[in-house]
């Protein structure tokens, strides 16, 4: 190798290199398995993961370069200017096959009731380098396998020490869960605890395993995936909207699996997404229009009804009590389409009682969804960034995993929060305050110096604690001012997978807000993909005040607290089921189409909705596909009124609520093996000491909460996490439901 570069037009930084005899530029630094990747040229591989860490511990990449004694591995071995590498020389391919032979050597023989069969790397790959007979007779090893717990199944004695899923632990989800323990022939990988994996991304270690020592436990053994058809959806469990594979055997959704796209989730995928679709098959799904009959008890005064009289008590309710008297609620996870529709619904009945931010209290500044002001892709590059009211770990995972990556790199992270929530990066500074005093931290004087140190490279990420708690518009309003004078990027969560999407298209209020309609009751409502025992900010308004009016439910599960308030349900599919498309957090309109088959009758909501208004006659429902309906949708402008703030009541202890990972949808609430991941703590209050100390609680107790419109009995937990003067509670249970309130009065049960 020349000191004289050999290709003296190279782009700046780069190299010449040789692999096969191609003449080649890589980056200074890059390693020959990089550089031939981007070049096309197979190198056989098991431990490199191109967003992981190099370990080299395979030496499946052992490559043949000139003036080197011995093979070299390609994914530890820097390229060199003028740099000669043979991938397919006698000596890099017997040096490959040996490597497979070792690699053999332990592996059971057991590819026919292997779950990763068909799609196991080692498989592929002893096709092309492995020996038809073994030169071993000795006795295979056998590895005891642990408890992985309800997601990830584990069979060790098929592993090979490849590291893939310990250095995913530790370098992307932060969590350190997994490593090796004992030394050579001993070498097991597992859990230093022999505890369950408990991140939020801990399915990601199935798709880097190359063989089938971790497979997919809620999959496992339910179909073989040359019986899979692959259909491109989307995650609809939170803003971000991961891409991801929906694989569906004869109709049936099997499993969900990411789909690379580097500006949204990379290669990973979040559990929450990965094993949500498990919900669709409920016991309670809707899949047959019903109306109830007067007389009988709410199960009794239930029965199936066909379609056309379905449609026409719908229609029949809503022309009865058009106009104000009409109020319409919409799940923020509902489709463009079907908002748009929606929309155009009700203008035709007169109403301008619209609204998707049913789970948020203050409205009083007129907010809406916005996307964020720094895209997700550049998070990871940021000097400095800002949390403010969320649980971001739990509210966006992949989000929560740039924000490792630019901590990573050098990224100052700050926080205030009335929680000092769990995160996988150390904070610079944190202020752990009382959710009334959020909006008052952000004026600090030393936290706007932080953020304008980092030279307009900083984001401040404001989340659902904030945005659903009864102070948030002066939160937003203190976030936007220290954005303007700082230069950092304001990144508002919106909340919900669609929120975005629906405020572009105008479902948003022009009379009443969510609020509102229940606080100034209307006499009919229209409820849309909404579990109403549990999706809105109040339940306890929300469940009185529909159940003394009309209610048309647009749903997808015929569950307790639909019945009890509906008087049609109309049964809907799911987004795995449907054509349709959404707006994630930076302004990107996803397609996701149909990979399950609808249960039974139902339908997609945008067909519901098309016959629905063509039963009323209403103008703009004249479509006859999909196609003509998405050439009529343009984005509406709405100027959503900005609702009276309610005066901050009670007395006691103030509320910070934050949404449990695991039950932020009637689907995810559903699907069993979230259910019991350990991250599903269950309905529960966390107090600070001085908090416990002076109410006479103790760890363990028994709690009554009481905010003057509803009462919670909860176990109470104990931690100096918590902000003094504050309680703790996550919602999406059905024993939280009644905390909505800014304040409650804490008693022992």
């Amino acid at each position: 190798m020349s000191a004289q570069p050999v290709n003296p037009n190279l782009p700046p930084d780069h190299v010449t290199v040789f692999i096969d005899g191609k003449e080649l530029a890589a980056p200074k630094g890059s390693m020959i398995i990089q550089a031939a990747d981007k070049a096309g040229i197979p190198i056989p591989r098991f431990c490199y993961h191109d967003k992981l860490a190099i370990a080299a511990n395979c030496r499946m990449c052992l490559v043949e370069v000139e003036k080197m004694p011995k093979p070299a591995p390609a994914c530890a071995t820097p390229v060199m200017d003028g740099m000669k590498i043979s991938t397919r020389s006698d000596k890099a391919l017997k040096s490959q096959r040996n490597v497979m032979e070792f690699l053999l050597i332990n592996h059971p023989l057991d590819c026919p009731i292997c779950d990763q069969g068909g799609e196991c790397e080692l498989q592929d790959l002893s096709l092309g380098y492995g020996r038809s007979v073994s030169r071993f007779q000795e006795r295979k090893r056998v590895v005891a396998d642990e408890d992985f717990g309800p997601l990830v199944s584990s069979d060790m004695t098929r592993c090979i020490q490849c590291t893939r899923c310990v250095r995913f632990t530790a370098d992307i989800a932060g969590t350190y869960e997994l490593g090796g323990m004992q030394r050579g022939e001993n070498l097991e990988i597992g859990t230093w605890d022999g505890k369950p994996l408990t991140t939020e991304l801990s399915g990601n270690v199935i798709d880097v395993c190359p063989v089938g020592a971790l497979t997919n436990k809620v999959f496992r053994f339910r179909a073989r995936p040359w019986e899979l058809i692959a259909k491109e959806s989307l995650g609809f469990q939170d803003a971000l909207g991961s891409n991801l594979f929906i694989h569906a055997r004869r109709g049936d959704v099997m499993r969900a699996v990411p789909r690379d796209n580097e500006a949204v989730n990379e290669c990973w995928l979040s559990d929450r997404d990965r094993y949500a679709s498990q919900g669709l098959y409920a016991d309670d799904r809707a899949k047959r229009p019903m109306v109830k009959d007067n007389g009988g008890t709410p199960d009794e005064s239930w029965r199936d009804a066909s379609w056309d009289e379905a449609l026409a008590r719908a229609a029949k309710i809503l022309k009865d009590n058009a106009a104000d008297d009409l109020g319409v609620l919409v799940h923020p996870a509902t489709s463009n389409e079907e908002g748009a529709l929606l929309a155009r619904l009700a203008d035709a009945l007169g109403t301008g009682n619209l609204d998707h931010r049913i789970g948020q209290q203050d409205l009083s500044d007129g907010a809406r969804a916005e996307v964020f002001g720094m895209p997700v892709a550049e998070l990871e590059k940021a000097s400095a960034v800002l949390i403010v009211g969320s649980n971001i770990r739990h509210e966006l995972p992949l989000v929560h995993a740039r924000l490792r990556k630019a901590w990573r790199n050098g990224a100052k992270i700050h926080s205030v929060n009335p929680v000092d929530f769990d995160v996988a990066f150390d904070f610079a500074s944190k202020r752990i305050v009382s959710p009334s005093r959020i909006a008052e931290s952000l004026g600090d004087a030393a936290l706007s110096k932080l953020l304008a140190d980092a030279g307009g490279n900083a984001a401040i990420i404001v989340g659902g604690v904030a945005e659903n708690g009864p102070h948030a518009a002066a939160i937003r309003a203190a976030a936007r001012a220290l954005a303007q004078a700082t230069g950092a990027r304001l990144c508002r969560i919106p909340q919900g997978a669609n929120a975005v999407g629906l405020a572009r298209h105008g479902v948003l209020p022009a009379s009443h807000d969510a609020k509102a309609m229940f606080e100034q009751p209307r006499s009919a409502y229209v409820i849309y993909g909404i579990e109403p025992g549990l999706d809105f900010a109040d339940q306890a308004v929300a469940m009185k005040t529909l159940g003394d009016a009309q209610v048309v439910a647009f749903s997808h599960f015929a569950c307790k607290s639909t019945r009890a308030v509906a008087d049609v349900i109309l049964p809907i599919g799911s987004l795995p089921e449907i054509d349709a498309t959404l707006t994630n957090l930076d302004g990107r309109n996803q397609v996701a189409v149909p990979a399950g088959k609808l249960p039974d009758e139902a339908r997609p909501g945008w067909r519901v909705l098309r016959a629905l208004g063509s039963v009323l006659q209403a103008p703009g429902f004249e479509f006859t596909d999909l196609a003509g309906l998405r050439a009529g949708i343009a984005p509406r402008d709405v100027a959503a009124i900005a609702a009276s703030k309610a005066p901050a009541s009670g007395e006691g202890l103030e509320v910070a609520a934050s949404q449990a990972i695991y039950r932020v949808d009637g689907i995810t609430r559903r699907a069993a093996a979230l259910q019991a991941h350990p991250l599903t703590l269950g309905p529960r209050v966390t107090l600070h000491p001085d908090d416990a100390r002076a109410h006479g609680l103790e760890e363990g107790a028994m709690a009554k909460l009481d905010n003057g419109r509803g009462v919670a009995t909860l176990q109470v937990f104990v931690s100096d996490q918590v902000a003094a003067g504050s309680v703790w509670v996550e919602t999406g249970y059905g024993a939280t439901a009644p905390l909505a309130a800014a304040k409650v009065k804490v008693s022992r049960a």
